[in-house]
């Protein structure tokens, strides 16, 4: 028998014993919950009541410490590239190609992507930054633990990109810049011209044009939505696999059973989903600035 499967032997042989030994000690029997509440996790308690509505919650934490990643990244790229780079700057070249290359240069010419590649480029790091530490545990959950007479938060995942208000701003934003670079390039009208494809006159123009229209504003839907979606998903997923779901249930043994479901869905987020969806809102902010200002949709 190989190593290798004496040790998945040796796991899988280990995991059963844990849900016998669960077994044995809790049974089958299902307790009620009435503490624990999941959306309790994603509400905003305000840490720092600030005049009018600028109070401090940890959505504004969360936000704030991806602006100085995003802001040190961008310095490190200007100020500290050497000609023998580290392991560091390569990490750094490779994300910097990224932006610069597939995002920016792939949806606009090299002139629009130099005037527009700070811009993207910032909004693929911070979004990228807020995903990421959306994944890792921090001491801000709602619950309290009580140590030495202290009351101690419990460790929680939270995101800021999973507040849909952060999305939104984003996107506005977004809408904002493409659309105003169109009426600059092309006039009011040469651009409001621009939504009908060549070719189409009539009654056909006058459907396409209003369709064209509202799709313009449905993309700020469309923006927000799909990153408050899918990042708002992941932590529910991650929350009800690792533990979540046998303590709604009432089901211990249910908690060692999907453990491990919820350890492989939260690689899966921190490795693929936080930078995907970062990339899929950079890209299209650079097609939507590119077709701004393309002769035909």
């Amino acid at each position: 028998m190989s190593t290798r499967r004496k040790i998945l032997l040796g796991v899988g042989g280990t995991y059963l014993v844990l849900i016998l030994g669960v077994l044995l000690v809790f049974g089958f029997t299902r307790r009620d919950n009435e503490e624990f509440q999941p959306q309790e996790e994603f509400r905003l308690s305000t840490w720092i009541d600030l005049p009018g509505e600028l109070d401090f919650n940890k959505a504004v934490l969360y936000l704030l410490v991806a602006a100085l990643l995003t802001v040190l990244t961008m310095v490190f790229v200007a100020n500290r590239m050497q000609a023998r780079p580290n392991r560091v700057q390569t990490a750094v070249e490779t994300i910097y190609t990224l932006m610069r290359d597939n995002i920016t240069r792939g949806n606009m010419d090299d002139r629009m992507a130099a005037k527009w590649f700070p811009f993207v480029a910032t909004l693929f790091l911070f979004i990228w930054f807020n995903n990421l530490i959306g994944y890792i545990p921090t001491p801000t959950g709602h619950e309290h633990v009580e140590i030495l007479g202290l009351e101690i938060p419990t460790f929680a995942l939270y995101a800021a990109t999973a507040n849909l208000s952060i999305p939104l701003v984003l996107s506005i934003v977004v809408f904002i810049a493409y659309n105003a670079e169109g009426v600059r390039a092309k006039g009011v009208g040469g651009y409001l011209k621009s939504l009908i494809p060549a070719g189409v006159s009539g009654g056909m123009a006058v459907f396409i044009f209003i369709l064209e229209f509202v799709s313009n504003f449905m993309r700020v839907i469309s923006l927000s939505v799909r990153l408050f979606a899918n990042i708002l998903a992941g932590h529910l997923i991650i929350l009800f696999m690792s533990g979540g779901l046998a303590v709604i249930l009432g089901l211990e043994v249910l908690g060692v059973i999907t453990l491990p479901v919820g350890v492989a869905l939260f690689m899966f987020e921190v490795g693929l989903v936080a930078t995907l969806q970062a990339f899929i809102f950079a890209t299209l902010t650079a097609i939507y600035l590119g077709g701004a200002v393309a002769e035909h949709h």
